[in-house]
């Protein structure tokens, strides 16, 4: 079987539906650096910056790619935080010279994976981005000229649909805005610490929360992968607890089957004490799966592949 997710010699992401925003103003460094976890003095224009914006009890408000350009930071998140995002960094607005335009009409935006990735046409703006486990690029391009880079861009590098692309997100461990990512989960919970985190730069809205795991070593819950041990199916939204029928361990937040694999596989939030690689667990089906029976699930470190 053909296993069409393998960024071998390149493939193309469409990733247009992302909502995109330019920070403008005099006070936008110091703005920014105050509202996310990652330094925005680390940016450039050739490279995206991955960082979240937490609440002040460091839940994750959002997730999102951030890069530089002479005036002007230039950011993008989930289609679903078009709305939430500016507001949220709206509140803490003041007397800033910041201001959040919304863009996301305006341009277009592709995501080129592989070893074998070649130069784009000048005129669309490049990035360096690390998307999955491994960089990539990322392609800007106006609104008008969409198809007309589609057209160029598929017929040299295979356009994945959105189903392989998550399919190679979750082989990659990768969390996603609404699964793995909501505001009831920290960074470092949903294993984005390496990404998203810098612990040298200044204060930000739920640095304490952050700063207190790292002193701890612990975190109540870990973003992990899960494989069922007889190869079944896994359930999305079922819930784990120990394999005695004790305790609950934790969820599944994502599922799929993978060919390189050959199985099912899924991610999971599983909790203290159950996390560690080769731990077994319990999925109990939600009620709205007739006819499923308790499986047994092993515990595996991330990424799958």
């Amino acid at each position: 079987m053909k296993d069409d997710s393998r960024p071998e010699e390149g493939v193309l992401f469409d990733l247009s539906s992302r909502a995109k925003f330019r920070v403008t103003g005099s006070d936008r460094l110091r703005f920014l650096n105050g509202q996310i976890t990652n330094d925005a003095r680390k940016t450039k224009e050739t490279d995206a910056l991955e960082a979240c914006v937490l609440s002040a009890k460091g839940r994750i408000n959002a997730h999102l790619f951030l890069s530089s350009e002479s005036d002007a930071f230039v950011l993008d998140t989930d289609p679903d935080l078009r709305e939430v995002l500016p507001a949220r960094l709206e509140r803490y607005l003041i007397a800033d010279d910041v201001e959040i335009t919304d863009v996301t009409d305006q341009f277009v935006l592709f995501h080129l994976l592989g070893s074998n990735v070649s130069s784009v046409p000048s005129e669309w703006r490049t990035l360096r981005a690390r998307r999955f486990t491994t960089a990539g690029q990322d392609i800007w391009v106006d609104s008008p000229n969409r198809e007309r880079a589609k057209q160029e861009l598929s017929a040299r590098f295979p356009l994945h649909t959105e189903e392989q692309a998550e399919i190679l997100r979750i082989e990659s461990g990768i969390p996603r805005w609404g699964r793995e990512l909501t505001d009831e989960i920290i960074p470092i919970e949903a294993n984005l610490e390496e990404r998203c985190v810098d612990y040298e730069k200044g204060c930000y809205i739920g640095q304490e929360v952050i700063s207190r795991i790292k002193m701890s070593g612990q975190t109540n819950k870990r973003l992990c992968g899960l494989l069922a041990r007889d190869g079944g199916p896994i359930t999305m939204g079922a819930q784990l607890r120990a394999p005695d029928g004790g305790r609950e361990a934790g969820w599944i937040t994502s599922a799929t089957r993978s060919a390189r694999l050959n199985r099912q596989i899924a991610l999971g939030f599983v909790k203290r004490g159950f996390n560690s690689p080769g731990s077994v667990v319990e999925m109990i089906p939600p009620e709205d799966v007739p006819g499923k029976e308790l499986a047994s699930i092993e515990v595996v470190a991330l990424p799958f592949i």
